[in-house]
């Protein structure tokens, strides 16, 4: 399996737990991305105190956060797992997600031949370029587990074979069976917090189809948390282009109004736990759109980046301005909104998805089947329905 961040190994946490406790497979963990960066907290740490064995650890982040920046990451990768591979090759490897760093895995696999197995794909987000590289690692792989019907039924659109795609819903849901959350108290001894207010949890990552404007966006940000009034506990963004600029300003924001922290790494048990008890999220992390909702918690994406992902009605879907975001957080820690989401059910399924992908990578078959794609086309329309359907399209200019 391959973990490039903080936010794939919480997703992945219970799936690892429920591969190494199988006899039947033989978990390698393979490190690399924002895990192994002092400057991203060197997350690394968290997987080593979770008792998970590395098998190796691939180092190919620069420092830089341009486009040229993040392009040569992505060579770097590349070569970096083409060397582990030449001296040893998976009989399949897990990846997950849209990551830049994931996708430099799956391409250095596909002159080795090695199977591949993707974890939520099918999804959309069109803000980012996190949404080609989603798509590129479905064509990569050889196993889909995607989290809804409707990210299936795309994956096949796509034109892989519907055997290889089984709904296994989200892994990251699956912890919430079974981690008690952590009390208020442990929280601000932990990490040094204030919780005796209500707070709003906020996690903005870079826009990376619209990077130019980061600053814009961040600014408009920090200027509505300061307006609404409430106490805002900030994580980092990941290490997408344009990084930078949102790190230095909520440093910087964080010094200037002593009711907000900043924590770069809660972990997911604290992280949750966080969530169980903050007022809303306001972001446009995906955390927002997939987990939240199982904590029945309001909240306020911003932007684009989040754009075409299936939600529940806690999500408050706002613009970049600071009035729109304003708004929105006035209307997410209303006592009504949070009242109306009583009931709620994720989309994103109950937290069964690790025995579901267990069970298909202990049963697959490997060999020539597996690694041989053949693109499903999907059923051909009727003619006459094609027809009119092309008579509506036809514009006259």
């Amino acid at each position: 399996m391959v973990t490039t961040s903080r936010s794939d190994y919480g997703i992945y946490r219970s799936l690892l737990e429920a591969i190494r406790k199988d006899p039947a497979l033989d978990l390698r963990l393979v490190v690399s991305g924002t895990h192994l960066s002092a400057h991203h907290g060197s997350t690394v740490r968290a997987i080593e105190e979770d008792g998970f064995d590395i098998a190796e650890r691939i180092e190919i982040l620069l420092s830089s956060d341009t486009p040229q920046g993040i392009s040569k990451s992505i060579g770097l990768g590349v070569i970096g797992f083409a060397q582990l591979f030449d001296r040893w090759r998976p009989d399949i490897m897990v990846v997950l997600g849209d990551r830049f760093e994931m996708h430099a895995a799956a391409l250095a696999a596909l002159p080795f031949r090695i199977p591949i197995a993707h974890i939520s794909g099918g999804e959309l987000t069109e803000g980012a370029i996190d949404d080609a590289l989603r798509h590129s690692l479905t064509k990569l792989s050889h196993l889909h587990f995607p989290a809804t019907e409707e990210y299936a039924r795309r994956i096949i659109q796509l034109g892989e074979e519907p055997w290889r795609v089984v709904v296994a819903g989200e892994p990251s849901l699956d912890q919430l069976h079974t981690l008690q959350m952590l009390p208020r108290e442990e929280l601000e001894r932990r990490f040094a917090l204030r919780l005796s207010s209500p707070f709003v949890m906020v996690t903005f990552h870079p826009v990376t189809l619209e990077y130019e404007s980061t600053e814009y966006h961040v600014t408009e940000l920090l200027a509505a948390i300061e307006s609404s009034g409430i106490p805002a506990v900030f994580t980092m963004p990941n290490a997408d282009t344009g990084n930078h600029v949102i790190r230095e300003k909520i440093r910087k924001f964080v010094v200037e109004h002593g009711d907000s922290r900043l924590v770069d790494n809660f972990g997911i048990h604290a992280y949750f736990s966080m969530m169980s008890l903050a007022a809303a999220m306001v972001g446009n992390s995906s955390s927002g759109i997939v987990e939240a909702a199982s904590f029945q918690l309001p909240v306020v994406n911003i932007g684009t980046r989040q754009d075409g992902r299936v939600r529940a009605r806690n999500v408050i879907d706002v613009g970049y301005t600071q009035e729109d975001i304003v708004r929105g957080i006035t209307k997410a820690i209303s006592p009504e909104f949070r009242a109306s989401l009583r009931g709620l059910v994720n989309p994103y399924g109950t937290g069964n998805a690790s025995p579901i992908i267990t069970d298909r990578l202990r049963t697959i078959e490997l060999g020539d089947r597996l690694i041989r794609k053949k693109f499903y086309n999907l059923p051909v329309e009727p003619e006459n329905d094609a027809e009119e359907r092309r008579q509506a399209s036809h514009l006259t200019i």
